[in-house]
């Protein structure tokens, strides 16, 4: 049976804000080295034999971001990602990549359901895991990862293993003296999320626990359209999906389950404690990144994004600044960042969904300057690309070169702008961007109007394929 890998990598992350952000998550963040965290995962799993290429299944928001890691690590050149129109948890999702897969294959495969921003310290002991659940899987077992634990942990919830490997129950995050309970007695296990799949048999299982995720996945599956290495699931079968974990939907009710034990130094990354817990530190348990200077601190995460960030006299504190936001609090109370995130969410400010450094499939934009009427961005966009062709009803733009050539058409007429050449773009007229060279364009966009906001954009041309 062959291993068909399904990457789950539509999260957000939002107990990483201020670094992770709804439209830069943290599976696309470079956390603990030089690889982001799905790009670490998809390195992790090319080391495992008979491997089709992943199926990685992604927000819409974020596919460029995803397709442009995965096409740097050059190991999977015909990696297909599966589009969510929205987030519906972990059932549909990985309901969805099977019958994409069972489709495409022809044959029974064996699913790897893996999110994509979870730490593995050790890939080997990660290999001889994944064997193990694969013997389990071929036997028409529902195959889940149990990490075993070595301390009692209040955020992870739990699965209690027979000696055949059965799992006997599903437990929600416990309290304290639960937790302790459990380490005490021995043949429990954290829920990794990481889970084996016989194609059919998990459909199968949907078909008798959750039939209604199963028939609108099918529906979003047959009326799905692919547009080169994206499909994507038709969003009108999928807004009628129940949104439920696979969890909840299949593993807690399938008298199919079973469990191995996973021991490969696994970490979810759930929180900046957990980093914190799992990154490499300094003599006095720091971890640090950035432009950083230290005095007296011990037990602290101190990382600097944008700017020299110094620190007097902490303990087991966290520290985390980015170009428009700075966190502090006790590394104990890491876990409480999403209340913060929610309050953003409800005052609508825009620091809870994107950095001032915003990715595009061209390049991407940094705001410098915002104000009522006009607002300063720099442009990056990466040679051989190009923007929309596109309008706006509420500003007019100015453009300066600083750095490589652009190309521009304005109305008709098309003209090369080089280092220190300019052009306006009036309120209401058709434009386009373009970098003919080889290096990135770079250039300072002056926007003035009454309305600033990124939707003001009528595209009537797009090489990536978005919306009008």
């Amino acid at each position: 049976m062959r291993i068909q890998p399904v990457i789950l990598a539509g999260g957000t992350g939002t107990r990483l804000w201020p670094l992770s952000r709804e439209l830069y998550p943290k599976q696309l963040l470079c956390l603990t080295g030089e690889q982001t965290l799905l790009q670490t995962t998809l390195t992790r799993i090319s080391l495992l034999p008979g491997l089709l290429p992943p199926l990685i299944v992604v927000g819409e928001e974020h596919r460029f971001l995803t397709k442009n890691q995965v096409d740097e690590l050059m190991l999977f050149p015909d990696c297909r990602l599966l589009l969510e129109p929205l987030g519906k948890d972990t059932a549909p999702a990985v309901c969805g990549a099977a019958i994409f897969a069972r489709q495409q294959a022809q044959e029974n495969l064996l699913l790897l359901v893996l999110p994509a921003d979870h730490l593995i310290a050790r890939p080997d002991d990660f290999v001889r895991a994944v064997a193990k659940a694969q013997e389990q899987a071929e036997q028409g077992w529902l195959t889940t990862f149990g990490i075993v634990p070595d301390r009692p942990e209040t955020g992870y919830g739990y699965i209690r293993r027979a000696a055949d490997g059965k799992v006997e129950s599903f437990v929600e995050k416990p309290d304290l003296v639960t937790a302790q309970r459990y380490l005490a007695e021995g043949g429990w296990l954290w829920n990794s999320g990481m889970f084996a799949f016989p194609a059919d048999k998990l459909l199968a299982e949907f078909r008798l626990h959750a039939p209604e995720i199963l028939r609108c996945m099918e529906i979003a599956v047959e009326k799905g359209r692919s547009d080169g290495a994206f499909f994507r699931f038709d969003e009108a079968a999928m807004q009628q999906s129940p949104a439920k974990s696979v969890d909840y939907a299949l593993m807690e009710k399938t008298a199919c389950a079973a469990a191995v034990e996973a021991d490969f130094g696994w970490s979810d990354i759930g929180s900046w404690s957990s980093l914190h817990e799992v990154a490499a530190k300094d003599g006095r348990g720091n971890v640090v990144s950035g432009d950083v200077l230290l005095e007296d601190v011990e037990n602290c995460l101190i990382r600097s994004e944008d700017t020299l960030v110094a620190a007097v006299g902490l303990r087991d504190t966290l520290v985390v600044e980015t170009a428009d936001a700075v966190l502090i609090a006790p590394l104990s109370r890491s876990q409480d960042i999403k209340k913060i995130v929610n309050k953003l969410k409800a005052k609508g400010r825009p620091e809870f969904r994107s950095h001032r450094t915003v990715h595009r499939p061209w390049g991407s934009y940094t705001t410098l300057e915002l104000h009522d009427r006009f607002q300063i961005k720099r442009i990056t966009v990466s040679p051989g690309a190009r923007l929309s062709s596109q309008m706006h009803h509420h500003r007019h733009e100015h453009w300066v070169v600083v750095r490589g050539t652009a190309k521009v058409e304005k109305s008709g007429e098309q003209f090369l702008l080089r280092e220190d050449e300019s052009t306006y773009i009036p309120l209401g007229t058709v434009h386009r961007l373009e970098n003919p060279g080889v290096i990135p364009l770079e250039l300072i966009e002056i926007q003035i109007g009454s309305y600033l906001g990124e939707d003001d954009i009528v595209r009537f041309d797009d090489v990536y394929g978005r919306r009008a």
